[in-house]
């Protein structure tokens, strides 16, 4: 039998980068249903606002880093039939799922694997880079950015999609006892895979806030503002490249 992968280290600037592959691969066959079941189906109301964002400049070429099993390509691909769209993650079993979705749509995809902190491209390649709930797993986050921000074209767009920490206040105290107590559970019941699943809560509460992310984003050099989503589950991070 296959011993289960660790559980990733949460946070910025940790040595992550291998149990986060291992972990993602463990779990990519039930990955999808597991966003449609904890999110209760928001996320796709919240991928809907986030790819707006970035294909609101017409971007004729566009990178989704950290794509997983492709949700977000595919809803961009959707609003843009003729985006040149690359997909790139660096888990293969998480590339071979999108790969097959975007199949069945009959959509004009080109999936890579790459990793986010070295991404296998010339500089300015990029009208638009986007990121849906795969930052927080970067190991280093001035990294990440500073990928995004090369690898885009001047005037070019970021968009980045993202659970904060929770709030203060009573929906926030909800959430963190949602987050803690009933997701894991849920995820271990459907996945198999507990320590996942205790992952992503970990990895939410150790993100950064938004404001602190928009700075990280400033100290690139993105002019950069964000939203909040229902009641702060989500956030929408822009960033232009000026």
């Amino acid at each position: 039998m296959t011993p289960a992968p660790r559980k990733p280290p949460v946070g910025d600037r940790q040595d992550k980068g291998q149990d986060v592959q291992a972990m993602f691969a463990s779990i990519a066959p039930r990955y999808d249903l597991l966003n449609r079941v904890l999110s209760l189906g928001i996320d796709r109301l919240w991928r809907r606002e986030a790819a707006a964002e970035a294909l609101a400049h017409s971007p004729r070429t566009l990178l989704d880093m950290a794509t997983g099993t492709a949700d977000f390509a595919i809803e961009l691909a959707t609003r843009a039939p003729g985006l040149k769209l690359t997909a790139s993650d660096f888990v293969p079993e998480m590339l071979d799922i999108g790969r097959q979705k975007a199949g069945a749509r009959h959509l004009d995809i080109k999936f890579e694997e790459g990793d986010a902190l070295h991404l296998p491209y010339p500089d300015a390649s990029f009208d638009a880079v986007t990121c849906a709930f795969g930052f927080r797993n970067f190991a280093d986050y001035a990294a990440g950015l500073s990928e995004m921000w090369r690898v885009l074209t001047p005037g070019g767009r970021a968009v980045i999609l993202e659970f904060p920490p929770p709030a203060q206040g009573l929906f926030g105290s909800l959430f963190r006892f949602y987050f803690r107590q009933i997701l894991p559970r849920i995820g271990a019941l459907v996945s198999g895979n507990a320590d996942a699943y205790t992952y992503l809560p970990e990895s939410v509460l150790a993100f950064p806030d938004p404001e602190r992310l928009a700075q990280l984003m400033r100290a690139t050099g993105f002019r950069t503002r964000y939203k909040l989503l229902t009641f702060g589950i989500a956030a929408i991070h822009v960033g232009d490249k000026r």
